[in-house]
C-alpha cells in the first residue's frame, strides 16, 4: 500500500489516472464517488484510453457499484484546470499527471498500483488479482479521507 497522509481541507475535483482508464482508474473512481460523492467529485482518465474490462465490471458488481457504462478518455480529453487533485496509479499515468500541476492549480500524487490484467490462471484466480487491487485502492482512499468524512461499505 502507498504511503498515505490525509487531506484537509478536502478538494473538490480528484481525478485517478491509469494508463488505459479500464481498470484501475474507473474502479477507483466508483469507489472514491461511493464513499465521498456528496463531498468530492471524482472521476477518471488513462493515457491510451480503452473499454472498461468485464473483469473490472464483475469485481466492482460484487460491491454494488456498476461501471459497466464508464465511458474511458484521454488526457487530452480534459478540460482546462480539470481538478484540485490528480491520483495516478501508473508510472506512464504519473508522467501525464505532473503535466497537470504546472499551473500550480493542482496537486499529485503517485500510488503504484500493480496492473490485474496481468494475471494467469482460471476465471477465480484472475477476479482475485482484480479483488486485490480492488481493495488497495478502497484502502488508500479510505486512508487519504478518513472515515469520519467517508462512508465505508
Amino acid at each position: 500500500m502507498a504511503q498515505i497522509i490525509s487531506l484537509a481541507p478536502l478538494p473538490n475535483r480528484v481525478i485517478f489516472a491509469c494508463t488505459h482508464n479500464s481498470i484501475r482508474s474507473p474502479m477507483a473512481a466508483a469507489i472514491g464517488n461511493h464513499l465521498l460523492g456528496k463531498q468530492v467529485q471524482f472521476s477518471s482518465v488513462g493515457v491510451r484510453a480503452q473499454e472498461v474490462n468485464p473483469f473490472a465490471v464483475a469485481c466492482m458488481a460484487k460491491l454494488g457499484l456498476d461501471i459497466s457504462g464508464h465511458v474511458p478518455r484521454n488526457f487530452p480529453d480534459l478540460p482546462d484546470n480539470p481538478c484540485d487533485l490528480i491520483i495516478s496509479l501508473t508510472p506512464e499515468a504519473q508522467h501525464h499527471g505532473v503535466e497537470l500541476t504546472r499551473n500550480g492549480q493542482c496537486e499529485a500524487i503517485f500510488w503504484p498500483t500493480q496492473d490485474p490484467s496481468l494475471a494467469h490462471g482460471n476465471r477465480t484466480m484472475i477476479l482475485d488479482a482484480f479483488r486485490d487491487v480492488r481493495e488497495t485502492l478502497q484502502q488508500n482512499i479510505e486512508q487519504l479521507f478518513p472515515r469520519s468524512r467517508a462512508q465505508s461499505y
